[in-house]
C-alpha cells in the first residue's frame, strides 16, 4: 500500500522528543504523558460534557482544543492527538460504541470466516474529520511534536472478537489456536485498515506515530511471534517511508519486549514492571526507550514521586550506557482518570531540570 501524498513536514529541528526517539542528543530529557488529554483534566471534562467520546473523536475542533489543554497546563515536549484506538473501525462502518466505565462494545463480534470476509476497509475519506484535527493541530503546536497513534491489529481483533473488553481472550486465543487461518484473514483485514489510518494522519503532518498493542501481553512469545509479529512488522514497514520516528507498546509485555522489538520501530516502550536497565537487554541496543513511571505512583506524595522519577531516570541513563539510543521519559501506562494534575506538572519539572 503506498504512502499518500503528505502535505509539506515541520522542521523541529531542536524537538528533545524527535532527537531522543532517532539517536541524537537531546537538549533535555524529554517527557510526555499517554493519556496526558483525558479525564484527569478539569478542562477535559468540562468541554466533553453531554458529549459522547466517538463523537468527540471526529469533532476536528474539540480534537484540537482537547490534544493541546495539557501543552497549554504543562510543559510536555510532545502531544498526542486526541483518539481512541476503535476510531478507524467505527469509521469503516462497524457497528459499535465506547461505554462509559466499560470501553468499546461491538454489536456483532467477528468469529468466522464468513464474518471476516464481510468487514469493510477503511477509505481515507470515512477519517477526514481525524486529518482536519491533525492540521489544526499542526498549526496550534508551534514547535511541539505531534504523536499520531492508532491500535495493533491484535488489540483490535481482541475487541472485535469478544465482542469487548475481556480479561482472558479466550474467544481470540480459540480462533488463533483452532482456526489459524481465519485468525490471520482477520488481522490480515486489520492491518490494511490500521496502515490507512496512520496514513491519514502522516499525510495531515504528524511527527511521530505510537502504535499501541494494549492486550499483547496476554500472550506467550511464541504465539506472538506466530500470530501478532508479521502483521506488526507489516505496519511499521508500510509507513516506514514517512520518516517520522515509530514507537510501539504494549501492556504486560516484558517477556515480549525482544519480539516487539524486531517489528520494525524506533522506539520500544516500556511498562513499569520491568527495569529499563533490564528491557534494554531484552530489546537489544540501537532503539529508544520510553517510560516507565508506574501510573499508581503519582498518587503516593511528593517524595515518592521524586524518589521513583529519579530511580527511573538512572536506570534509563544505564540503559543508554548498555546501547539504547535514547530515552524518553513517560508513565507505564495511561494517566489514571483520579490523577491530580499537579502531580504530572511537578513530574514534568523535575525531569527536566535533572
Amino acid at each position: 500500500m503506498a504512502l499518500m501524498s503528505t502535505r509539506t513536514r515541520r522542521r523541529l529541528t531542536d524537538a528533545p522528543f524527535l532527537a531522543a526517539a532517532t539517536g541524537e542528543r537531546p537538549s533535555r530529557r524529554p517527557v510526555w504523558f499517554m493519556r496526558q488529554a483525558g479525564r484527569s483534566l478539569p478542562e477535559y471534562r468540562d468541554v466533553r460534557a453531554g458529549i459522547g467520546m466517538l463523537e468527540s473523536c471526529f469533532d476536528p475542533e474539540l480534537v484540537c482544543e482537547i490534544t493541546m489543554q495539557p501543552i497549554r497546563r504543562y510543559a510536555v515536549d510532545a502531544a498526542i492527538l486526541f483518539s481512541d484506538i476503535v476510531v478507524p473501525l467505527k469509521a469503516a462502518g462497524i457497528d459499535l460504541d465506547i461505554l462509559p466505565g466499560t470501553g468499546p462494545v461491538v454489536a456483532a463480534p467477528v468469529r468466522t470466516v464468513g464474518d471476516v470476509r464481510a468487514l469493510p476497509r477503511l477509505r481515507p475519506e470515512e477519517v477526514g474529520a481525524v486529518a482536519d484535527g491533525v492540521r489544526l493541530l499542526v498549526d496550534a503546536l508551534g514547535e511541539t511534536p505531534l504523536i499520531g497513534f492508532a491500535g495493533a491489529p491484535f488489540t483490535l481483533a481482541s475487541y472485535l472478537v469478544e465482542g469487548g473488553p475481556s480479561k482472558n481472550h479466550e474467544r481470540t486465543k480459540a480462533m488463533m489456536y483452532a482456526d489459524p487461518q481465519t485468525w490471520h484473514a482477520l488481522l490480515g483485514v486489520l492491518t490494511d485498515i490500521t496502515i490507512a489510518f496512520l496514513q491519514v494522519q502522516l499525510a495531515a503532518g504528524v511527527d511521530a506515530i505510537q502504535l499501541f498493542d494494549s492486550w499483547a501481553g496476554a500472550l506467550t512469545e511464541a504465539d506472538y511471534r506466530s500470530f501478532v509479529l508479521p502483521h506488526s512488522q507489516r505496519v511499521f514497514a508500510e509507513i516506514a517511508d514517512a520518516g517520522v520516528p515509530r514507537i510501539h507498546f504494549g501492556v504486560g509485555t516484558g517477556e515480549l519486549l525482544g519480539a516487539m522489538a524486531e517489528a520494525g520501530a524506533d522506539v520500544v516502550g516500556v511498562d513499569w514492571r520491568v527495569p529499563l536497565n533490564d528491557a534494554v537487554r531484552r530489546v537489544g541496543p540501537g532503539k529508544a526507550l520510553q517510560g516507565n513511571l508506574d501510573p499508581a505512583v503519582l498518587f503516593a506524595g511528593t517524595a515518592a514521586i521524586e524518589a521513583h522519577v529519579r530511580r527511573i531516570l538512572r536506570e534509563a541513563d544505564e540503559a543508554i550506557t548498555l546501547g539504547a539510543s535514547g530515552h524518553i521519559f513517560n508513565l507505564g501506562h495511561g494517566v489514571l482518570p483520579d490523577t491530580d494534575p499537579a502531580a504530572l506538572g511537578a513530574v514534568v519539572d523535575l525531569v527536566h531540570e535533572m
